[in-house]
C-alpha cells in the first residue's frame, strides 16, 4: 500500500510543480478539500470539457448542450429529493475526534481485501508465466475464492443497511469488521448518523425576506426543468438528449484524495429522453457508448471496469459505474444511471405543470424516460494526469519523469527551442511561434542546454519539440521530437503544423468510437 501511497504523493506534488493544481487559498493556509487550477491545469481541463462535448454534443445529431444557472428555486431540491434523501452516513471517532463516512470506511476495509487478490494474481502470474489463466484462477484458487465472497458480502450487507436507513447495523458491520480510526487505530466509534450535504445560502435584501437557497448539489435538475423548453424551441424528437458541464457543491464531511472529491466540482452530464420500455436497450447502448469513448484516449483497457450497483437509489432500475484504477485503486469516475420517470413525473407533481412528450408516432403524450450519463470533469482530469506521470529508466542508465498525457489533451501541444540565443535562431523560431499559435498552444523555451529543455517539457507533457539550429539557417529544416518515444526526426519548417495537427487533432481521436 505505501508504494500506491508514494506514487500518489508524486501526483500531487507534480501537479503542483507544473501549474496543474494548486491549494485554493495557499497563502492563508487553503482551504480543505477545495482546489484552484494553475495554468497548465486550466487547458488540460477545457481540452477534457472540449473532448466530452464534441464526442457527446456535436458528434450527436440527436443531442444538445444548455447551460443552466447555479442557483435553482428552492421546490426543485424537493421534488428532486435532495432535501429529504441527499445524506451521507457519518460516524464519529470518539478517541480521536474524526469525522468518517461509514461507507467509505467499510469500502476501504472491503478495498484491502480486492488488493490481496490482486497479490495472489500476481504471484500466480509470475509462477506460472505464458500459460497463465487470470480468470480461471480467480474462479478456482480456494483462497481467492473466499477473500472475493467475503467482499461481496460485506457491501452486499452494506447496501442492504443502507437502503433500509438501517444505520445501527452499519456501525454493527463496522465493530465486526473490527475497523480501526486509521488516525489513531482506536475502534470506539459513536452511533451512525445522516448528514446533508446541500451548502444553503440566503437569497434577497433584509433578513426577514430572505428566500433559502442551495448551491446545486448536481447539474441534472437544471436540464429536467428545461425540458420542455429545449423540447419545444429545438423541435426535438424522442429519443433525444440534453447535455450539459458546470459546478455543483457538496458539504463533504471526508473530503480527500486531492481532487477526487471536492466541494466544489465539475460535471459533465447529458440526460438522455426516451420512450418508457426502451430504458435496457439504451442503457446498455450508453455504457458500451461511454466505455468507447474512454478506451479512444488510449490509456490501456485494464485500467476501466463497469461495476454494477448493489444499491439502486429509489428511482433507478438500472446503475453502473465506470470505474478507473487511480493510484489509490478503482474508483467511480462516471455513471450510467436509468432514472425511468422519476425526475420528470417529480418536477410535474410539484410544480403542477405537464412535462410531458407527445409522440405523434403513438398519437399520445407521456412523461418520459431518462437514461443519464454523468462524469466528474475532475476525477477524470486525475485520471488523466495520474495514468500519464511516469518514472522512466533510458538505455544510458539515466531517468527521464515524463507526464503522458494523450497529445489531443495535453496543454501545450509544441515547444519551440532556438538551439543557441544567437546567430538569427531566437528570430526563426519566433517567427514560427507565431505561425503556430493560430492553431496551437506553443511554448518558446531558449534557456539552458537543449537536453534540459527537453526535460522540462516532457515533465510538463507537451508532447513535440521542434529545435531551430544553424541548418535551419540553410536549408529550412528542423528537427521535431516525439515526447513518448524521444524519437528525433528531421522535416521542412513547412511540415510541422501538418505533421502536430495530425497527431492532436479531436477529429483523429474521436474517429475510433464511431
Amino acid at each position: 500500500m505505501a508504494n500506491q501511497e508514494d506514487i500518489f504523493k508524486k501526483v500531487i506534488s507534480h501537479a503542483k510543480e507544473y501549474g496543474y493544481v494548486f491549494q485554493s487559498s495557499e497563502i492563508y493556509d487553503g482551504l480543505s478539500a477545495v482546489y484552484d487550477y494553475g495554468q497548465n491545469g486550466a487547458e488540460l481541463k477545457k481540452n477534457i470539457r472540449e473532448y466530452w462535448w464534441k464526442a457527446m454534443v456535436q458528434l450527436n445529431e440527436n443531442i444538445v448542450g444548455i447551460d443552466a444557472a447555479i442557483f435553482m428555486h428552492p421546490t426543485t431540491w424537493k421534488a428532486s429529493g435532495h432535501v429529504d434523501a441527499f445524506n451521507d452516513p457519518l460516524i464519529d471517532n470518539k478517541d480521536s475526534k474524526k469525522r468518517y463516512r461509514a461507507d467509505v470506511l467499510i469500502e476501504d476495509y472491503v478495498a484491502k481485501i480486492e488488493s490481496k487478490i490482486d497479490k495472489e494474481v500476481a504471484k500466480a502470474s509470475k509462477r506460472f508465466g505464458d500459460s497463465f489463466d487470470k480468470e480461471q484462477f480467480l474462479s478456482t484458487n480456494q483462497r481467492v475464492v473466499d477473500y472475493q465472497a467475503k467482499a461481496d458480502e460485506i457491501l452486499k450487507r452494506m447496501a442492504k443497511s443502507l437502503e433500509n436507513e438501517d444505520l445501527a447495523d452499519v456501525k454493527a458491520l463496522i465493530e465486526e469488521l473490527e475497523i480501526a480510526c486509521p488516525l489513531s487505530g482506536s475502534k470506539n466509534w459513536t452511533d451512525v448518523k445522516q448528514f446533508n450535504l446541500m451548502f444553503g445560502t440566503k437569497l434577497g435584501a433584509s433578513a426577514d425576506s430572505a428566500m433559502d437557497l442551495y448551491l446545486r448539489p448536481e447539474t441534472a435538475q437544471g436540464i429536467f426543468v428545461n425540458f420542455l423548453n429545449v423540447q419545444k424551441t429545438g423541435r426535438m424528437k424522442i429519443p433525444f438528449g440534453i447535455a450539459q458541464t458546470g459546478k455543483a457543491f457538496r458539504n463533504e464531511i471526508v473530503a480527500r484524495q486531492f481532487i477526487f472529491r471536492m466541494r466544489e466540482f465539475e460535471q459533465m452530464e447529458m440526460q438522455f429522453f426516451i420512450k418508457p420500455g426502451t430504458q435496457m436497450e439504451w442503457y446498455e447502448a450508453w455504457k458500451e457508448k461511454r466505455m468507447k469513448w474512454h478506451l479512444s484516449l488510449g490509456m490501456g483497457a485494464d485500467n476501466y471496469r463497469f461495476h454494477d450497483h448493489e444499491k439502486l437509489a429509489h428511482y433507478a432500475d438500472a446503475a453502473a459505474d465506470i470505474e478507473f484504477k487511480f493510484p489509490f485503486g478503482f474508483k467511480e469516475l462516471e455513471g450510467i444511471h436509468s432514472r425511468t420517470d422519476f425526475d420528470l413525473g417529480n418536477h410535474e407533481k410539484y410544480s403542477g405543470k405537464k412535462l410531458q412528450y407527445f409522440d405523434p408516432e403513438e398519437n399520445k403524450s407521456y412523461v418520459p424516460y431518462v437514461l443519464e450519463t454523468s462524469i466528474g470533469l475532475d476525477r477524470m482530469f486525475l485520471a488523466v494526469f495520474s495514468n500519464s506521470l511516469q518514472e522512466e529508466e533510458l538505455e544510458n542508465g539515466s531517468t527521464r519523469t515524463v507526464l503522458k498525457i494523450p497529445a489531443v489533451l495535453a496543454p501545450n501541444k509544441v515547444a519551440v527551442l532556438p538551439l543557441l540565443k544567437r546567430d538569427g535562431l531566437p528570430e526563426v523560431a519566433q517567427k514560427l511561434v507565431d505561425d503556430l499559435k493560430w492553431d496551437f498552444n506553443v511554448d518558446y523555451d531558449e534557456k539552458d542546454a537543449v537536453g534540459r529543455r527537453y526535460r522540462r517539457q516532457d515533465a510538463a507533457g507537451t508532447p513535440f519539440c521542434v529545435t531551430v539550429d544553424h541548418q535551419t539557417l540553410e536549408d529550412k529544416t528542423v528537427t521535431i521530437r516525439h515526447r513518448d518515444t524521444m524519437e528525433q526526426k528531421r522535416v521542412k519548417l513547412s511540415e510541422v503544423k501538418d505533421i502536430i495537427s495530425k497527431e492532436v487533432d479531436m477529429r483523429y481521436w474521436l474517429q475510433k468510437i464511431q
